[in-house]
């Protein structure tokens, strides 16, 4: 299955969370049962926060070793860990506390220090976890897709984005006022699996243009397309709705 696209529209927000959740608890027992371990990386924003909880009800019948499933995230804002806007924050409140313990390895970025320090320290993190594969190899990557087309924090303003050589870099979004570090393109398309779950009407213009547009190339989501993996978008049905029309170009 390389280099593989799937487009899933559920009927709501609620089952598209049900359906995330069943890709990435059959994800981590694969990866357990095939490597010993089950390597993902989160994301934050809104649309996950369902399926994280999703994951979490489900976590204790799931029959996963969850010592061995190590967590990452695709990228973080440069805030302290317990700071309402942390990714960190949202997946340990809804997920990580919920879990059976002793729990997955948590290799979180360190946003409370200098954006520069925190996307060195995290590439260190990475080498240490990936030490044989060169561009780490994530069994799966988990993203969300904003109303402009960024993932993780990589924007359509950005050169940084198509950064070649590193596996996390700092970066500085403009419009938000924001720090970051995020993971690079070339990690994010070295994944086994990516998996998109986008929810809601406010983003079925961006989906169609990512999905079936004929300038989708200036979007960094249109740019996700694993190598040698699997590139999974799991809509809504508001998120999706525009879809039919173009289902020819996809």
């Amino acid at each position: 299955m390389e280099g593989k696209r799937e487009v899933e529209i559920a009927p709501s927000a609620e089952l598209a969370a049900v359906r995330g959740a069943e890709i990435f608890l059959e994800g981590a027992r694969r990866a357990i049962r095939e490597r010993n371990r089950f390597t993902v990386a989160l994301s934050g924003g809104s649309s996950p926060a369902p399926l994280f909880r999703k994951i979490a009800g489900q976590a204790a019948a799931s029959h996963i070793e969850w010592s061995a499933v190590h967590l990452f995230w695709a990228d973080e804002r440069c805030v302290p860990p317990d700071h309402p806007d942390s990714n960190f924050r949202m997946a340990s409140e809804l997920l990580l506390s919920r879990l059976p313990a002793p729990g997955p390895v948590v290799h979180r970025i360190a946003g409370e220090l200098p954006p520069g320090e925190a996307a060195r320290r995290y590439e260190e993190e990475l080498s240490r976890t990936f030490p044989h594969t060169g561009i780490p190899v994530f069994d799966m990557i988990l993203l969300g897709v904003g109303s402009d087309g960024h993932t993780a924090s990589l924007f359509p303003e950005m050169e940084a984005w198509e950064f070649q050589e590193r596996f996390a870099i700092a970066v500085y979004v403009e419009k938000m006022a924001s720090h970051r570090v995020t993971l690079t393109l070339p990690v994010i398309n070295n994944a086994r699996h990516v998996l998109f779950l986008v929810t809601g009407a406010g983003k079925a213009d961006i989906v169609v243009e990512i999905l079936a547009g004929e300038d989708r190339a200036r979007y960094p989501a249109a740019r996700i397309a694993p190598t040698k993996g699997v590139l999974t978008w799991l809509l809504d049905a508001d998120a999706g709705r525009n879809l039919r029309h173009h289902h020819g170009k996809m």
